[in-house]
């Protein structure tokens, strides 16, 4: 062939692909908020002891009854038979396998208005049975290794109507805790802690395992984990003298007998939550240390083991400077697997115990956030820029998918581009972050950009959609298809970074954050890519306070969005859920009254922000109470800035309804669209 007709060749070849792609972008379209009604929800995997089936949950949305439902589903590891193993209206939650992997087991009730109970599912086929018939409120369970018994996790229900009866007047709350309230729990009292118990699956009979003895019983049991042998429990509690106020956990083990006596192994510092693993020996705990109180809210777990006797524990990720999670060791006990955070990603890795190098396992971009192993199989939840999160198997650090419950929603969507960002702040830190570009992206075209932030300040953007009910990268994505240029910026105090990097906004709040999402909109203007005429800013959580600071520290943004934020700090002691953090962190306002008057500055400086804001919020939310968002719609309405405020009724911080989070989204896209757009 000729060099002409190469060419030729070439060029017919280039056409024809060109207009293949063109034809396959065609037939797509932009994502829209209607389209949350289709995004499914997968999670928890849990791999049978054969290895040869994973059981999972899948939540979705019944758009009529206005609820979202989970079911279980089970895949096998070829990825060829994939089967829901329950039905019907009411959601249910916590798979797991008994150990002979003849039964799955799940946590639901038979009714609405019925407490919690556990179903077994026999593989070999037929309708689901009840198994326990609890009188109080079930917070999870675990089997024992030879399957007979289950540790479950109960706490004392104050309810005690009868079915049909005229409902009575709710008793008053009285309560002396130190920590009286939490989102979703509502108010606490020391009336009905959570204690252990144990359950005969073929007698049906229950026993207290903990919180049997006077000094005990005023003392909360969480997270059980069975010795390999099933001789004993670990579990975790907290015995200090004001347990609220200590910031600790205590980590002990207990014979899996009722009036046995529980000893305490270690005491240990672990904000960021506890899970307990044994070796498989019996002889070795592993746990989670964090960072001492006073950083409560910057949590970064190290792996640390402690021999069961009692004994110097030792850190073993303490070199690796991230938060790790999910840890198992493998069955010869030589090694642990576990999930790390990193910088806008999470990845499988590996070390000895005895300590060493941390090696990466899974390979690719694929970031994974959940992950079970057995029978000699991994499973993981794993997500992209492009795909939700599914079911995949691990195979020599390669994911090959299971599952594809929302393949055909995303086969009809057009996305953005998310590339990685890197630039520096003003005092010269290294900042990094993603900017998610619109579908019909030009280059050398200048966009309207919205600075959307995430929450915590404690977590990170990472490269992988999120179908859940805080899908952070669904909403990005969705401004994208409105034709923004979208900015996720991992500002210091996230996570991924290492300690030093989430730690930095120590008692400083809106200082060095703002610094960093200014410098990011910078680098984006700077590029050619933001316009900066039409720039927009908003948030949920501690992304909506970051939204106040911002507002109220630059005149650039022509709109904003507050999302269950708050600007009045002072008005948030005692009234939110974060009383700990506050004391250690902070100091009560009476010994540091010009502190919290500095990072309240959003609100005492309410007169600096002509940025039309939407102010938003949940009516139930103890995380950051409506009061935070209530504030700074009065305070621009007296300033005559426009704005406005929408809350939500019966919701908490993250919304459940799936009308509520449809109609914010809308929200979303008509405020900025009003102020952006023309």
């Amino acid at each position: 062939m000729s060099n002409r007709w190469k060419f030729c060749f070439a060029a017919l070849l280039s056409l024809f692909s060109s207009l293949t792609l063109f034809s396959q972008t065609a037939n797509k379209r932009l994502l829209s908020a209607d389209d949350v009604y289709r995004m499914k929800q997968v999670g928890n995997p849990q791999v049978s002891p054969d290895g040869k089936w994973v059981a999972y949950t899948v939540t979705e949305i019944d758009r009529e009854a206005d609820k979202r439902k989970t079911s279980i589903w089970m895949v096998n590891w070829e990825g060829t038979q994939n089967v829901q193993l329950t039905f019907g209206p009411l959601s249910v939650s916590s798979p797991r396998w008994s150990p002979d992997g003849k039964y799955l087991s799940y946590a639901g009730a038979a009714s609405e208005e019925g407490k919690s109970q556990i179903w077994l599912l026999d593989r070999r086929g037929g309708a689901p049975r009840q198994l326990t018939d609890l009188k109080d409120d079930l917070g999870g369970y675990e089997w024992s290794p030879d399957g007979k018994r289950l540790v479950l996790e109960l706490s004392h229900s104050d309810d005690d109507s009868t079915p049909g009866a005229k409902p009575k007047a709710p008793k008053p709350i009285a309560t002396d805790r130190y920590h009286f309230k939490a989102d979703i729990e509502g108010y606490l009292t020391a009336a009905n802690p959570q204690h252990l118990f144990l359950f005969d699956v073929e007698g049906k009979k229950l026993e207290a395992l903990t919180g049997v003895a006077a000094e005990d019983k005023n003392f909360e049991e969480s997270d059980p984990a069975w010795s390999p042998d099933g001789s004993q429990i670990a579990f975790v509690s907290n015995h200090a003298k004001e347990p609220d106020q200590s910031g600790t956990d205590d980590i002990f083990v207990v014979e899996a007998r009722a009036g046995a006596a529980a000893r305490k192994v270690i005491r240990t510092y672990s904000p960021g939550g506890q899970h307990l693993v044994w070796s498989p020996d019996g002889k070795t705990l592993e746990y989670f240390q964090g960072f001492e109180p006073k950083y409560n809210a910057y949590g970064q777990n190290q792996i640390t083991l402690i021999p069961v006797a009692g004994g110097t524990p030792r850190v073993l990720t303490e070199k690796l400077d991230r938060g790790v999670s999910q840890v198992e060791f493998a069955p010869d006990g030589t090694t642990l697997t576990f999930l790390v955070e990193d910088d806008q990603r999470g990845y499988l890795a590996k070390m000895a115990t005895t300590g060493g190098n941390v090696d990466r396992i899974s390979k690719g971009e694929i970031v994974l956030n959940a992950r079970k192993s057995a029978g000699g199989h991994a499973a993981a939840l794993a997500a992209n820029d492009t795909s939700a999160p599914e079911i995949y198997a691990i195979e020599d650090g390669n994911l090959r998918k299971l599952t594809g419950h929302n393949d055909a929603l995303l086969s009809e969507l057009q996305l953005g581009a998310a590339e990685d960002m890197s630039f520096k702040s003003k005092d010269g830190t290294e900042i990094h972050g993603i900017m998610i570009k619109p579908p019909s992206y030009q280059a050398g075209k200048k966009y309207p950009t919205v600075l959307w932030i995430h929450g915590g300040p404690n977590g990170q953007d990472e490269h992988a959609l999120d179908f859940g009910i805080y899908p952070l990268m669904v909403e990005r994505q969705l401004f994208a298809a409105q034709g923004y240029v979208v900015l996720a910026i991992n500002y210091r105090g996230s996570s991924g970074r290492g300690a030093e990097f989430t730690r930095s906004i120590f008692a400083n709040w809106g200082d060095k954050e703002v610094a960093d999402l200014l410098a990011g909109v910078d680098y984006a203007v700077q590029k050619g890519i933001a316009d900066p005429a039409r720039l927009g800013i908003g948030g949920w959580s501690y992304g909506g306070i970051l939204t106040d600071y911002t507002i109220a520290s630059d005149p650039r943004f022509k709109v904003a969005i507050s999302g269950a934020g708050s600007a009045n700090q002072i008005s948030m002691y005692g009234s939110d859920q974060y009383i700990l953090q506050y004391n250690n962190e902070i100091e009560p306002p009476w010994k540091s009254e010009a502190l919290w008057v500095k990072i309240s500055y959003p609100f005492f400086h309410a007169d600096r922000i002509h940025t039309p804001t939407l102010f938003m919020g949940g009516e139930k939310d103890f995380n950051v109470p409506i009061a935070g968002g209530e504030q700074m719609y009065e305070a621009l309405r007296t300033l005559g800035v426009p704005t406005q405020l929408v809350v939500y009724p019966g919701q908490f911080h993250l919304f459940t309804r799936p009308s509520y989070i449809h109609d914010r989204l809308e929200r979303y896209v008509g405020w900025f669209g009003k102020y952006l757009k023309n």
